[in-house]
């Protein structure tokens, strides 16, 4: 396509365009280039592959041509006019790709680059200097743009910001530092425009606020700034099936993880289906030739066994380079020879993490599998929105359960993304770590005035409550260290000259940029062999446990540790070794059910349960029949309008089984709540398991004489009680050392040179420091908070016990079995798994899982039951 002629209408002219690639502008895509032309900012919101990336950069395309268009001149070459902000830096490249595409047949003599950690530092040095017409970045990035003294001479002249997967970021510290330098952005570009592509969000309301902020100066921040919610097509539900094990294999009995790999040669045999589909002949089919898939895994570990277990099972697709791996630990390089393998077919199969969740459009990948349970119903319609990437296809995906629970969840996700019921995802209020480290980023940026700045920050939604004693406590912080720390040097990082807080030493400059981010995972050590590639980068806290020779699981490779040293663990390829050699474990693996996903569960436990034992049902169902006969016979099915609590007695002790289904981060703490306040009227000691779905308490002694449940479940005094209840200064002490990295009151250093083992120190020696010396410091009383929601997610245990407490009082149904029920089982197992091998424990839960369904088959008395809401 050539350049339109000068006097053809922008909107015109973009059209052309797009019907020179067979496109057709979609309404919402024009919708959002008129509001755009308008002024208007927003939040567009739309399923996964409908044009969401050509509906915002349409609208800065047709505002560019329409400025040049007047007088018939041709189109500027101009300086810095459009950030696009990404969460992941994978992403970059390939949206950089994207937006470059029409500019030559439009005329428009842009340039579009790239800037993120992965730049080359001559090229962020030239961007400096020659910025282009749009950057790509991320969020850290912004900020780093925000520190230099000439930020507002460079940033002032923006027409126009687009955030790409928005919903990624809202819920995240990352998030609320997007929002503070959006915030300092509208203040040099009173009529920027700001956009949000996003996923489809329940909460849509609170996304666009955090976007666009609040209006006016002020305590409470002042009036909503207004925008435009634009909602693109819908598309029918992905279609989900699941891959259902044979009868003898789902067992009565489950526990996390016991049908494993058992499900591998169902995997492959569809993974086969697409292969020949590839190879054959295919007539005139649509899809020929663009047949692959994703299979997902909820963590790295997994992702890892699983590649290892299909080219075993298929070691031609691995001589043949059909087979790859992709998470966040494997070296970028790696990762985008992964990603150029999907673009252009290469690939049968790609064994991925979330890292393959976001980002451009992926056409070849026809099927998605999910290994596990997504653990909610957002993930899952995401995960399945990676396949028949195309406005009018229809997703599928193939869900594969690790236990015969999980083939419950997969049916129970179905049913809630029939009916659309996502999980919101909630911004964060006042972070003020984040907020230090933002002084001190505009500290740096040419300076700020205290109350200047104060208006700016509150004119964000996470800090539109700042308090001005909260503000007073922030800038002391980063002045003086605080009331405990202003006698040391280093952290008086800010100082006020004439009114003006700034940063004059170069020390801290070097610091302040190094240390610039909000994620504090555990230290990472690159993974290397002795002669050839960076392989990527493996938790310290997990090598540690090595010693030369070991073997592990890696970037799709069995290695061998030859030495750490200089930060990284030099490898070599291991020749034998165990045939289940170690997997590495990363921090934040553990995802817990949501709480839309559990309720879906219940529901569908109430409704096969309604159909009775004999009527047909779905396959899933099919599958698990014997096993929900079986709970029902010797206890009872748990349901929405119904808590039940199960007792037990064994050679261990007595056993108190509870079935919130609340997740399992909500359960540990309910856990050490419910034991608390037992411990408190009948002191005894007890031990507690937890899974997604219950709470075990094993005690010594009877229950009896145990407060009623409604007294246990009581929201009242709940803060108090789990903060008596748990050991919360060593909670509040492992969650301070990643407030007060981002705070700036720990740097790792230039290269990383500080361990994990060095950071803990400091952090802790910082916290004793705190905690003796300035025990109301503004970073503890974070980290207590913070660690409540993040290990216990607080919030979502105040809400569980409202409606807990209710049923205790007339949804309680209480069943003395005679034996651990399929429900308990799962959870005995869990505890057992804390104190044994995995060998060991492999085969004593073998064992027992076999014990409990020979008596199943015996006939036994099933067990005897009392009221709702009877006392223990």
């Amino acid at each position: 396509m050539t350049s339109p002629p000068p006097d053809t209408p922008p909107t015109a002219a973009l059209r052309d365009w797009f019907a020179s690639r067979g496109w057709t502008p979609s309404a919402f895509q024009e919708e959002l280039w008129g509001a755009w032309r308008a002024g208007e900012s927003g939040l567009l919101m739309a399923p996964t592959g409908v044009g969401k990336t050509m509906a915002a950069w349409g609208g800065a395309l047709v505002d560019g041509l329409a400025r040049a268009r007047p007088s018939g001149a041709e189109p500027p070459a101009e300086p810095l006019r459009y950030l696009w902000i990404t969460p992941l830096r994978a992403l970059a490249r390939d949206t950089a790709a994207q937006l470059e595409a029409p500019l030559a047949p439009l005329g428009l003599p842009w340039t579009v680059e790239v800037r993120t950690g992965d730049t080359a530092s001559s090229r962020k040095l030239r961007q400096r200097t020659l910025p282009p017409t749009a950057l790509v970045t991320t969020p850290e990035s912004l900020s780093i743009l925000l520190s230099w003294p000439a930020a507002a001479r460079r940033l002032r002249g923006l027409r126009g910001v687009v955030v790409d997967e928005w919903h990624e970021l809202l819920g995240s510290k990352r998030g609320v530092q997007l929002e503070l330098g959006l915030a300092r952005l509208r203040l040099w570009n009173p009529g920027l425009r700001c956009w949000a592509l996003s996923a489809t969000l329940p909460n849509e309301e609170e996304a666009l606020e955090a976007l666009l902020g609040c209006g006016g100066p002020g305590p409470q921040g002042g009036p909503v700034r207004r925008g435009r919610i634009i909602r693109g097509p819908t598309r029918p539900p992905p279609e989900v099936t699941t891959l259902l094990p044979s009868p003898g294999e789902t067992g009565r009995f489950p526990w996390a993880g016991h049908l494993g790999l058992r499900l591998l040669p169902g995997v492959v045999d569809r993974l086969a289906s697409l292969d020949a589909s590839r190879d054959g002949a295919a007539g005139d089919r649509a899809t020929r030739g663009r047949a692959s898939a994703l299979l997902f895994t909820n963590t790295r570990s997994q992702a890892e066994r699983w590649h290892e277990a299909l080219a075993r099972a298929r070691p031609d697709w691995a001589e043949r380079g059909r087979l790859a791996l992709h998470h966040g630990s494997l070296d970028r390089r790696e990762r985008a020879r992964v990603e150029a393998g999907l673009r252009d077919r290469s690939l049968l199969c790609v064994v991925c993490t979330s890292t393959l969740e976001l980002g451009v459009d992926l056409p070849a990948v026809e099927l998605v599998i999910q290994v596990g349970s997504p653990r909610g119903v957002g993930r899952l319609l995401q995960r399945a929105g990676r396949s028949e990437h195309t406005p009018e296809g229809r997703s599928r995906l193939l869900g594969v359960p690790t236990h015969a629970l999980e083939i419950v969840e997969f049916a129970a996700a179905r049913r809630a993304l029939e009916d659309l019921r996502l999980e919101p995802r909630r911004p964060l209020d006042q972070p003020l770590d984040v907020l230090a480290q933002h002084l001190v980023t505009v500290a740096l940026g040419g300076g700020f005035r205290s109350e200047a700045l104060l208006r700016e920050v509150r004119s964000t939604r996470a800090f539109r409550n700042l308090s001005p004693t909260l503000w007073a406590s922030v800038l002391d912080l980063v002045t003086r260290g605080g009331a405990a720390l202003q006698a040391y040097p280093r952290y008086r990082r800010v100082v006020e000259e004439d009114g003006v807080f700034r940063v004059v030493d170069s020390d801290v400059e070097r610091r302040h940029r190094w240390s610039i981010g909000t994620i504090t995972d555990d230290a990472q050590l690159r993974v290397r062999f002795r002669r050839g590639a960076t392989l990527g980068s493996v938790e310290e806290s997990f090598l540690a446990q090595l010693r030369p020779g070991d073997t592990f699981l890696f970037a799709g490779r069995r290695l061998a540790l030859v030495e750490i040293r200089d930060l990284t663990a030099w490898v070599r390829n291991a020749k034998g070794g165990p045939a289940s050699p170690r997997t590495p474990r990363w921090m934040g693996g553990r995802l817990p059910l949501s709480t839309e996903l559990a309720g879906a569960v219940l529901e569908t436990f109430r409704s096969w349960e309604a159909a009775g034992p004999d009527a047909p049902g779905s396959p899933e169902f099919e599958s698990v029949r014997s096993l929900l006969a079986l709970q029902g016979t010797w206890s009872r099915i748990p349901g929405p309008d119904r808590l039940l609590v199960e007792r037990t007695r064994s050679r261990e002790g007595h056993h108190l089984f509870l079935y919130p289904f609340l997740g399992r981060l909500v359960h540990e703490g309910l856990g050490a709540l419910v034991a608390h306040r037992i411990s408190r009227a009948t002191p005894r000691s007890l031990q507690l398991s937890a899974n997604d779905y219950g709470i075990e308490f094993l005690s010594p002694d009877p229950f009896e004489g145990i407060p009623p449940w409604a007294e246990l479940l009581a929201p009242g005094g709940l803060e108090a009680d789990i903060l008596e209840a748990l050991n919360a200064a060593e909670l509040s002490k492992r969650r301070f050392r990643g407030v007060a990295r981002v705070a700036g009151l720990l740097v790792t250093g230039p290269g990383g040179r500080a361990s994990a083992r060095q950071l803990q120190a400091s952090s802790g020696l910082l916290f004793d420091v705190l905690t003796r010396w300035d025990p109301d410091n503004l970073l503890l009383a974070q980290a207590r908070t913070e660690a409540l929601e993040s290990e216990l997610e607080f919030t979502q245990l105040k809400q569980g016990l409202e409606r807990l407490s209710g049923l205790a009082e007339g949804g309680l149904v209480e069943v003395d079995t005679p034996r651990l029920t399929p429900l308990a089982f799962p959870l005995w197992a869990e505890r057992l798994h804390a104190r044994v091998s995995t060998e060991r424990w492999i085969d004593r839960v073998t064992r027992m899982a076999a014990t409990l369904e020979r008596a199943a088959g015996s006939g036994r008395p099933p067990r005897s039951r009392r009221g709702a809401g009877s006392p223990p």
